[in-house]
């Protein structure tokens, strides 16, 4: 069966002070959900360590929001997947579109941070996604076939245990906007037949694929509800402990 999961990304909101009162208040609320619903944070580069101190030893997984693609060195305001380890996570989130539209990561990159991560023994988010012109000009399946198959086809299917694929459409991030479940659904099940065509059926059965792009309480049931979606990437709702909650008690567990 796979695992389902809902990871908050906080991007780059909170101080040190408030991003460790809100893994507090997620931690206590955390009992509402389910056993079977894995729940991840992610916090600033800053807060890794005293978060750390919050969620350690508990059912939350800590992610970081990107690695470095080398592993230590002169590469100032960097921070490396050993790094990362040593603050205590145990996840990081790659190839985010953020990181793609406004610092220019290529798929060649992300495959030496994967690569990086796996080999630290942290578990990759990556995501992929379209945009809107993409999406409007029926380009939206080739777009993502493409990102999956420049980056995870470098890897094995062991590989593909450690991998976690969040599909966002960069349209419906921060915009309110959200895809409909029918169409989230859709490209999820793309993304599955991709991986089982490169790493056969077991594996892409196994993979877990979140849903990235305006997830909220209002609407995570119905996307929780489709047959490939296995949970969520949740942006701005992941900063409201209630509603990070909320979300992830969206599972028909």
């Amino acid at each position: 069966m796979r695992r389902k999961i809902v990871a908050g990304n906080w991007k780059m909101n909170t101080t040190v002070s408030e991003g460790v009162e809100l893994a507090k208040a997620v931690l206590e609320k955390s009992n509402e959900v389910p056993a079977e619903v894995g729940l991840v944070i992610a916090p600033p580069f800053t807060h890794l360590c005293p978060v750390a101190g919050v969620v350690g030893g508990t059912r939350i997984g800590l992610s970081a929001q990107n690695c470095a693609d080398h592993t230590k060195g002169a590469y100032t305001g960097e921070v490396s997947v050993d790094m990362l380890k040593s603050a205590g996570c145990g996840y990081t989130i790659l190839g985010h579109s953020e990181r793609r539209q406004y610092y220019g990561e290529t798929d060649e990159k992300l495959v030496e941070k994967v690569k990086l991560a796996l080999e630290a023994g942290l578990e990759v988010i990556l995501c992929v996604g379209e945009n809107l012109e993409q999406r409007e000009a029926g380009k939206h399946f080739e777009v993502v076939t493409a990102q999956i198959e420049n980056v995870l086809f470098a890897f094995s299917a062991e590989d593909m245990k450690k991998v976690i694929v969040a599909y966002e459409p960069v349209w419906a991030i921060g915009t309110g906007k959200t895809a409909t479940a029918e169409q989230a659904e859709e490209i999820h099940a793309c993304i599955r037949r991709v991986l089982a065509g490169k790493f056969g059926k077991a594996v892409a059965e196994e993979t877990t694929i979140l849903y990235g792009g305006s997830c909220k309480p209002s609407n995570a049931k119905e996307l929780f509800a489709e047959e490939d979606i296995d949970g969520g990437l949740i942006g701005g709702a992941a900063l409201k402990a209630d509603d990070f909650i909320a979300i992830a008690k969206s599972f028909e567990c």
